[in-house]
């Protein structure tokens, strides 16, 4: 059976390869490409390399990728941060998978990351029989990476404890792992360096000291503000997935402008001709949320519809996403429907119409 999602090195390994045959720059040291390659494997390019297309990976602001691919070839380690669903994940593993071949050296931090994800643990079984040895070492994801001079990955950095965090800083000042129960010590070797992501919105919950904080380059990932920017954003992916998992129907891309529409009026908390409030719902209405809504109704009308995706499937796809974190949500859906989708024409009337049938429930 096929995996359910590659990772950005292999499904996007002809790419890769491509740009590495035909890449002439110079490179730091352990890079797999130059900075410049990097850039046009996260943006895409016009001109075939090599006559393999680059597609873009990140749809976004140029100078922003730029920030991140200077920070990653200094001594900083990078912090993508931004609003939940702003693409940081998904442009930190392809920023590793073009600098060191792989990107899948990753620590998912939780309320329950311990020292031992971090640094290394050990396979008990063999430290009974054989005691302390480089055998029985299970290293952690960030120190294979010092090892292989490669990036590691390390999402939700504010979600781990204090005690976690300051273990970060001892490892980003010196890049190096202290291992007492063998006498020795690990250092980095050239080419290492860490990716980090944090949410916005999760400040509350282990806010960084300033310690941790001046280890890294911070870069904002925006929310995406221009619509056309994310009707692409948005089709690409959806798209992609319809490919991946060999399922769902295309979208119109009128109806697709109305979903994306609706969520940037309830964004911002305003109609974007700027004549109409609405009051924003709390749930986090991000790009990979309306990515999600789309995705889903794609299915519904392949399996349960006519085979066309209508305002019925969106209909459904949209109360599930906005009354996701708190049911009262659904009211800011209901007044939205009321003041702006109700007043305007074509899908609009349509979507009004099934939303109400869903509401009214």
């Amino acid at each position: 059976m096929p995996d359910i999602r590659l990772p950005a090195e292999t499904k996007y390994k002809t790419e890769l390869d491509a740009l590495a045959a035909h890449d002439s720059r110079p490179r730091p040291p352990g890079w797999r490409l130059s900075p410049r390659a990097v850039e046009t494997y996260i943006l895409g390019s016009d001109t075939p390399v090599g006559g393999v297309k680059i597609s873009p990976k990140y749809v976004g602001d140029r100078s922003l990728v730029q920030v991140c691919i200077a920070t990653l070839a200094s001594d900083r380690a990078l912090m993508l941060v931004g609003e939940p669903g702003t693409a940081k994940s998904w442009l930190s593993e392809h920023l590793c998978a073009a600098i060191s071949g792989t990107s899948s050296l990753i620590i998912q931090g939780t309320a329950g990351t311990s020292e031992d994800h971090i640094k290394y643990a050990w396979n008990y079984a063999l430290l009974l029989s054989l005691g302390p040895t480089p055998e029985a070492l299970v290293p952690s994801p960030i120190l294979r990476a010092m090892r292989a001079g490669q990036f590691a990955r390390f999402e939700e950095v504010t979600r781990t404890s204090s005690e976690i965090q300051d273990a970060l800083i001892s490892l980003l000042s010196e890049k190096q792992v202290s291992i007492p129960e063998l006498g020795r010590v690990e250092s980095a070797q050239r080419g290492f360096n860490l990716v980090a992501t944090a949410n916005t919105r999760d400040r509350g919950v282990n806010e960084m000291s300033a310690a941790l904080k001046r280890r890294f380059n911070f870069v904002t990932v925006p929310v995406v503000e221009d619509l056309e920017q994310e009707l692409r954003i948005v089709t690409m992916r959806e798209a992609e997935l319809r490919s991946e998992y060999a399922t769902g129907v295309p979208p119109s891309e009128e109806l697709s402008r109305v979903l994306l529409t609706l969520f940037q009026e309830l964004r911002r908390g305003v109609t974007l001709d700027g004549r109409t409030r609405v009051r924003p719902p709390e749930t986090v209405l991000s790009t990979s949320e309306a990515i999600s809504v789309l995705f889903n109704s794609a299915i519904l009308a392949e399996q349960f519809g006519t085979g066309e995706v209508t305002s019925q499937e969106l209909a459904a796809s949209l109360l599930g996403a906005v009354s996701k974190e708190r049911k009262e949500d659904e009211q800011a859906l209901r007044d939205y429907m009321e003041t702006v989708a109700k007043v305007r024409t074509g899908p609009w009337k349509s979507l009004y119409a099934e939303s109400k049938k869903l509401l009214r429930r």
